[in-house]
């Protein structure tokens, strides 16, 4: 984000502090270290993003309505997390939000979130496209756990929690399919992508992609997805305030995040396993060297999916595609 943009945000921050007082032309100008006109410049920009901006001539601006954009200055009006989400970075739009935070990992401080309104590259796991129109909840938040490589599956199911427990927060049984996918109702409404940065023995650091099909269409989804993924909008039957939305997520995140340095993954692991939409199932499993047929039986405390096959063999998993099938 530009610094352009920072200003425009920054004002916009305090008009969402003082919503309904107007705030002086003069006043904003000294806090910000900009002239008048600048501060009028970007009023008319905000004002071209669709917040409604009243102005009266020696009382200053006032906003009246907000739109539907997750702004950092939106967002973090009513965020009342201590790390998660310090500092926003916001796109209208971006190849992929992960990507931009691989790139700033290493020279931003811990819990930065990048946010862009719509994708044009967003990518699943094992290198799926991930349609990511407008109307959806795309980010990634940056965490330097200190830990081992290895461990790293177990982020994934801490943000697999954290987002279930977001959609059970609005009456929806949201459930977990290992290892990164959130369900309602038997259908994907949430991909979770988690990409590490590290040295032999310690993570340096961790970007977390999440992405919600909030106030989407699934009828605009393509033909061989439309049946298997929902949104939040059609389960509801209505749109969520996705600013909301998202400062619920990231405080859930953030709690989560903290239990999990605090007491360790146990906690965690146990909320998933009573989440889970895949214990009990028979599923495929493929991986990059084979594929394993089998009952999902439980997920061990390395974050691995353990199946018993129709032979009774014990199977560990690390990663895979999985897929809930009818048994046999």
């Amino acid at each position: 984000m530009n610094i352009r943009d920072k200003i425009k945000y920054n004002i916009l921050g305090k008009l969402l502090a003082r919503k309904g007082e107007h705030v002086s032309g003069e006043e904003l100008a000294h806090e910000l270290a900009i002239s008048r006109a600048a501060v009028w410049k970007h009023i008319q920009a905000l004002r071209a993003e669709g917040y409604m901006i009243e102005s009266s001539t020696n009382i200053g601006y006032s906003l009246a309505s907000t739109p539907d954009l997750l702004t950092p200055a939106a967002v973090k009006a009513g965020l009342k997390t201590q790390i998660i989400g310090r500092d926003i970075q916001y796109f209208k739009e971006t190849k992929s939000t992960n990507i931009i935070a691989r790139e700033i990992a290493g020279s931003v401080e811990e819990g930065t979130v990048v946010i862009a309104e719509s994708q044009t590259g967003g990518r699943g796991r094992m290198g799926r496209k991930w349609i990511s129109p407008e109307g959806g909840i795309w980010l990634s938040i940056i965490i330097k756990p200190k830990i081992q490589p290895l461990y790293a599956s177990r982020i994934t199911l801490l943000a697999g929690v954290s987002v279930a427990k977001t959609v059970r927060s609005y009456g929806l049984p949201a459930k977990i399919k290992w290892p990164n996918d959130v369900l309602i109702n038997g259908k994907k409404v949430c991909g979770i992508l988690t990409e590490i940065e590290a040295e032999i023995d310690l993570i340096d650091f961790c970007v977390v992609g999440i992405g919600i099909d909030a106030n989407v269409d699934t009828e605009s989804f393509p033909e061989e997805i439309r049946e298997t993924s929902t949104s939040l909008k059609k389960e509801l039957g209505s749109e969520i305030n996705r600013v909301e939305f998202v400062q619920r997520l990231l405080g859930e995140f953030e709690s989560l995040y903290l239990k999990f340095q605090k007491d360790g993954f146990s906690p965690i692991l146990e909320e998933w396993r009573n989440m889970s939409a895949t214990i009990g199932e028979w599923v495929k499993i493929t991986t990059q060297a084979r594929t394993i047929y089998g009952e999902a039986i439980g997920v061990d405390s390395e974050g691995a999916l353990v199946l018993e096959t129709g032979e009774g063999k014990l199977e560990k998993i690390v990663a895979g595609n999985c897929e809930h099938l009818r048994r046999p």
